[in-house]
This record gives C-alpha cells, structure tokens and sequence, in this order.
C-alpha cells in the first residue's frame, strides 16, 4: 500500500486520513502536510489511521511535535481507526496518556462537540485524555 495524507474539513474539525507505512522515509510528506493543515487555520484535527500498515519512531515524533504545536494554538487532536499494532507502539511508548483514542469518527466528532459546548459555556472543556479502547 503506498503512503498517502487525505484531508476534509467537517465544521472546525479536519479530518486527516493517513494510509500504508508512516517511517522515516514518509514522515516528512505527513509532517508538511499537518504544517500546511496548522497554517491554514485547521487546529482540531482527527487523524485516522485506520489504514496505517506501520509507524515508527520517526512518525510518532512527528505527530507528537504537530500535537505540541496545536496546544500551543489552543487546538486539539485525537485519533481513531487505531489497530492493534499502532495502539501497541501507543502503549509502549504511553502516548496514550496524551493522545486520546476514539473507536470511530462519530465518537471524535462528537468529544470534539461536547468539549467545544463546555467550552463555550465557560468551562475549560478538558478533561484530559479519556482513551476508550
């Protein structure tokens, strides 16, 4: 499967939609990509990775920098579509204590809703992560 970044944008959330090996050789592409997405004012990103066949290191250090980079923007990302062999590397590393995991978009779009409501409505709209598999 070759490596490929799709995006569309539902209300404020982008949906980023990753497929084959995120490594050393593809991060690059992924992390101008989520660059551009940042740049153009896209700071509540679910990224799903339904179809990623692989992720090392150098791809977890990208989405850990563009996660760092939304904070600092007051923006948000959470994931879905994660398989048993990125959830592991997920868990290895306990990047589940930062990057919250939904079963499926509507869940995303939905914590996504909520949070923004809470927000609005003078809470912080945080919680922290709340991983649900």
């Amino acid at each position: 499967m070759d490596f490929a970044v799709e995006r569309r944008v539902e209300k404020d959330l982008t949906i980023v939609k990753i497929s084959g090996e995120v490594d050393v050789f593809t991060s690059p592409r992924l992390r101008e990509t989520l660059l551009d997405i940042i740049d153009e004012g896209g700071v509540h990103l679910v990224i799903d990775l339904g179809e990623v066949t692989f992720l090392d290191s150098t791809g977890l250090g990208v989405l850990v920098g563009i996660y760092h980079r939304l904070r600092g923007r007051d923006g948000t990302m959470a994931f879905v579509g994660v398989n048993d062999r990125v959830r592991r590397v997920f868990h290895v590393t306990q990047l589940t204590k930062i990057f919250v995991l939904h079963r499926d978009l509507e869940e995303a779009i939905a914590a996504h809703e909520s949070a923004m409501a809470a927000q609005r409505a003078g809470g912080t709209g945080e919680s922290g992560p709340q991983p649900t598999a």
